[in-house]
């Protein structure tokens, strides 16, 4: 059986042709990878790229990408990939990556089913007030000043502040929070060598699983009623979890629960200025929202890539031999702009509904979080269009720092922006 799509298969990305990173994360990709996606969905839809680390698979084109994300045979399971996961991340990335993104049925049924009680809709919306009430003392730091880096003001603040609150980790401290996760999130950044990259996230890693031991053995004291008590109690009482799975399970709960959220939010308040007359259609008709919000997604989303997979066999992908033990990454932003799914796919179109798109990926691993994302969304934009008045950019568009294609996220290093001041409410 093979991974097929509607248009002609491709075999220019054959292991005997792979494509040199190089060629493809330059600089230019990173302030916009999208030519480069269309390109490749065009020329070579499934192609191996080569990098310094190790060569993956990538996966364009909106069929194949979703066909990929449910096959059985691409596994997530990190221990599985055996040499190619050591050489890849290192010994010491596996105590932070033990939990259900990692790893496939049964284990990942199990460790899904442990969480998911926290994300039924009517959890989610009993998080509305909470959410209102963050976005609403966020906003009030800013609005009397008139200008703002909305990524470190807000967009980095709030999901941190909600998901902080569903695990029970104390606001005091999100700041140590904060720190941690934007040494791994901002790899790339700051002049380093490769090699000083891998130190410091390894040792961010080490400081996040420090922090998450040691919350859990504060809630083992005192039990409170959040997630973390909550898998504390099926780890002790129930012995549905192992104690690296609890821990690991609780750091990726956070990372994936805030920062997803965070940078998406910085990339829609981009595309809603570099738009103005979407912007201008949004606030006329507030009550697009929802579905705008599904454009924004698909338009730039903030996983560009899912997280690797690894084929346990020899398969095909849109006609591409995937030999056994290879990576593949599907490429989700350019699913999302694939023009056999949505037409003129470059344009930022809000009044489109239904709209496809993998920004939350699909199968097994469809994110957990989707609900509560979208509610954080449309909460932060709505406010946002009523309480900054004239908002626009504070630097031109093509000045505007984003995180390097070494990133697994695509977002904004910050945000400036300027807009009338206003008294708090």
């Amino acid at each position: 059986m093979s991974v097929t799509t509607d248009r002609p298969p491709c075999s220019a990305g054959s292991d005997a042709d792979p494509v040199p990173g190089a060629e493809i994360y330059t600089p230019a990709f990173r302030a916009d990878p999208f030519p480069t996606y269309a390109r490749l969905r065009a020329e070579r839809p499934v192609v191996k790229v080569r990098t310094p680390r190790f060569d993956s698979y990538l996966v364009t084109r909106y069929h194949d990408a979703r066909a990929a994300l449910s096959d059985p045979r691409l596994s997530k399971d990190l221990y599985r990939a055996g040499d190619t996961y050591l050489e890849v991340f290192g010994m010491k990335a596996r105590q932070i990556n033990t939990n259900m993104l990692n790893s496939d049925p049964p284990e990942h049924t199990r460790l899904r089913r442990l969480v998911s009680q926290a994300f039924t809709p009517r959890r989610i919306e009993a998080m509305r007030p909470r959410v209102e009430q963050v976005v609403e003392t966020l906003l009030d730091r800013i609005a009397p000043t008139g200008r703002t880096d909305f990524v470190d003001d807000v967009a980095l603040r709030l999901p941190l502040a909600v998901i902080g609150d569903l695990l029970g980790i104390p606001p005091a401290d999100h700041e140590e929070i904060l720190r941690g996760t934007q040494v791994i999130r901002t790899v790339g950044t700051g002049g380093r060598s490769p090699q000083e990259d891998r130190a410091a996230i390894a040792a961010a890693q080490e400081g996040l699983h420090a922090y998450f031991a040691g919350l859990v053995a504060a809630k083992r004291r005192a039990p409170a009623d959040d997630l973390v008590s909550s898998l504390i109690a099926a780890r002790d009482e129930q012995g549905r979890l192992s104690e690296a799975e609890l821990v690991s399970t609780s750091f990726l709960l956070l990372f994936a629960g805030y920062q997803t959220t965070s940078d998406f939010l910085g990339n829609a308040v981009v595309a809603l200025l570099t738009h103005p007359e979407q912007l201008e259609l949004l606030r006329r008709e507030p009550e697009r929202l929802p579905d705008a919000v599904e454009e924004l997604l698909r338009f730039d989303c903030s996983v560009p890539v899912s997280s690797f997979r690894f084929a346990t066999e020899d398969m095909e992908i849109g006609g591409v031999p995937i030999p056994a033990g290879s990576i593949v990454t599907v490429v989700l932003s350019s699913a999302n702009h694939d023009p056999a799914v949505t037409p003129d796919p470059e344009r930022l179109d809000l009044t489109r509904v239904d709209v496809p798109h993998l920004a939350f990926g699909h199968g097994l691993h469809y994110c957990l979080g989707t609900a509560l994302a979208r509610m954080e969304a449309t909460t932060a934009l709505r406010r946002i269009l009523v309480r900054l008045p004239d908002l626009r950019l504070d630097v031109g568009v093509e000045e505007l720092l984003w995180l390097p294609a070494a990133s697994a996220f695509r977002g904004l290093l910050e945000l400036p922006l300027r807009f009338t001041p206003v008294p708090r409410t």
